[in-house]
C-alpha cells in the first residue's frame, strides 16, 4: 500500500441495518485469531461499521479481514477519517482537500449511502454533487483512466457527513453498495427465488455457471414447496428432486423436470448422488447444518448452497458453531471442501452457505 496506507483511521465495512453488532464481534474475532487487536465505531441500526486496529496497521488488518472470508459484511475497504460538519453551501472543498493530500488516484468514483431509510434520502443531494466532483479530481489528476483499477468510495453517512475510501479490485464487492439488485422474475412461485439466484452469483464466477450450473444436471430441493429455488434450477435445466410435504407449483410440475417427494427432509435420502443440494428450510440452524453435513459426508452431492435461519441473539456465535460442526465433519472424514457463507441482500434473519467438494 505504501504512502497510500497513511492516514487511513481503519476499515470501512457496510452491513445489513441491524446486525452491526454481529459484524462487529465476527471483525473482532477473526482480527484477534490472527493476533491482531481492533476496536468498532458503531451506531446500531446505522448499517455500517468502522473498524480501527489497535496499533495503527490498517494494511494488515486489511489483509485479515478480506471480503470473501467475511459473513456480516457487504463490503469492505480502507477508510480515512470521517469529514463531518459539512457546510451545505460547498460540501465539495473538504472532500476535494482530503483526497488530494491523500496522493490518490483512481478510476472511478463511487458515491454510496447506507442501506437505510436516511440513506436514500440523500439520493437527490448526491446526484447534484457527482459530476462536479468528478471534473474537478480529473483536472486535479486525481481521476485518470489508468489507476491500477482503484476506486474511490464517497461514503455518505448523513448530508453533512462523508468517508472516503479506497478500493482495490480483487478486495472488494464490484456491486455499489455492495448490493446485487436483481428483478424478481413473475413466473417465479415464491420471492425466495432470488436468495438463490443472489448465491450464485455471489459464490460461483459467472464465466463458470455453463459448467457447474449446467443443462441436464441432477438436484435436490429439500424444503422445496412451492418452488421458489426449484424455479431456478430448472430454468437452468436441471432435473429436480423437490422434496415437502407441501404442495409444489402446478406450473413447475408440468415441466416434467421436477420429482414430487412428500417426505420429510430430515429423512429423505437420494436414490442416486446428485451434484446440487439446495435448501431454505425453516428450522433451527444447528439441525440444519447437520443434516447438510451428512449429505456433505455421505457424498450425496457435489455442492450445497442452503440457508440457516438465525436467532434474535448471539447470531455471530451461531454461524461460527454451525458452520464449524461442518468442517469438522469434513475434515475428520479426510473430505476436501471449500467453504463460504454470507449474508446477502435478499436474505432477512439468516445468512447463505455454499460448499463445493473437491
Amino acid at each position: 500500500m505504501g504512502k497510500q496506507e497513511e492516514g487511513f483511521a481503519g476499515l470501512l465495512l457496510y452491513c445489513r441495518a441491524g446486525f452491526e453488532g454481529d459484524l462487529t464481534a465476527e471483525l473482532t474475532d477473526r482480527a484477534a485469531a490472527a493476533g491482531l487487536g481492533g476496536f468498532a465505531r458503531v451506531q446500531a441500526g446505522a448499517g455500517f461499521v468502522l473498524f480501527e486496529p489497535a496499533d495503527g496497521r490498517v494494511a494488515a488488518l486489511e489483509s485479515v479481514l478480506a471480503l470473501e472470508h467475511l459473513v456480516f459484511a457487504r463490503q469492505v475497504f480502507p477508510a480515512l477519517p470521517a469529514l463531518a460538519g459539512l457546510d451545505r453551501s460547498d460540501r465539495l472543498t473538504p472532500i476535494i482537500g482530503q483526497v488530494v493530500a491523500a496522493g490518490w488516484q483512481v478510476e472511478s468514483i463511487w458515491h454510496e449511502t447506507p442501506d437505510t431509510n436516511d440513506g436514500k434520502a440523500l439520493r437527490r443531494l448526491i446526484r447534484a454533487l457527482e459530476r462536479p466532483l468528478a471534473a474537478v479530481l480529473k483536472r486535479q489528476g486525481v481521476l485518470r483512466a489508468a489507476a491500477h483499477g482503484q476506486r474511490l468510495h464517497v461514503f455518505w453517512c448523513a448530508g453533512d457527513r462523508v468517508q472516503l475510501g479506497l478500493s482495490r479490485p480483487g478486495r472488494r464487492s464490484e456491486w455499489p453498495g455492495g448490493i446485487l439488485h436483481l428483478r424478481s422474475p413473475r413466473e417465479a412461485p415464491s420471492r425466495s427465488t432470488l436468495k438463490l439466484e443472489e448465491a450464485w452469483h455471489t459464490f460461483i464466477p459467472r464465466e463458470a455457471w455453463d459448467e457447474r450450473l449446467a443443462q441436464g444436471m441432477q438436484a435436490v430441493d429439500l424444503g422445496a414447496a412451492p418452488g421458489g429455488w426449484t424455479w431456478q434450477l430448472v430454468r437452468r435445466g436441471m432435473y429436480v428432486h423437490a422434496v415437502d410435504n407441501g404442495p409444489m407449483d402446478a406450473r413447475l410440475m408440468a415441466t416434467t423436470q421436477v420429482e414430487h417427494h412428500r417426505e420429510d427432509a430430515f429423512t429423505w435420502e437420494p436414490p442416486s448422488p446428485v451434484r446440487w443440494l439446495v435448501c431454505d428450510i425453516v428450522d433451527k440452524p444447528a439441525r440444519v447444518a447437520a443434516r447438510m453435513a451428512d449429505w456433505l459426508e455421505a457424498g450425496w452431492c457435489r455442492e450445497a448452497i442452503f440457508n440457516l435461519k438465525l436467532p434474535m441473539k448471539s447470531r455471530w456465535q451461531t454461524v461460527r458453531q454451525c458452520l464449524g460442526h461442518i468442517e469438522d465433519r469434513l475434515q475428520a472424514a479426510g473430505i476436501g471442501y471449500r467453504l463460504r457463507a454470507r449474508q446477502l441482500y435478499h436474505d432477512r434473519e439468516e445468512i447463505t452457505v455454499h460448499v463445493v467438494r473437491d
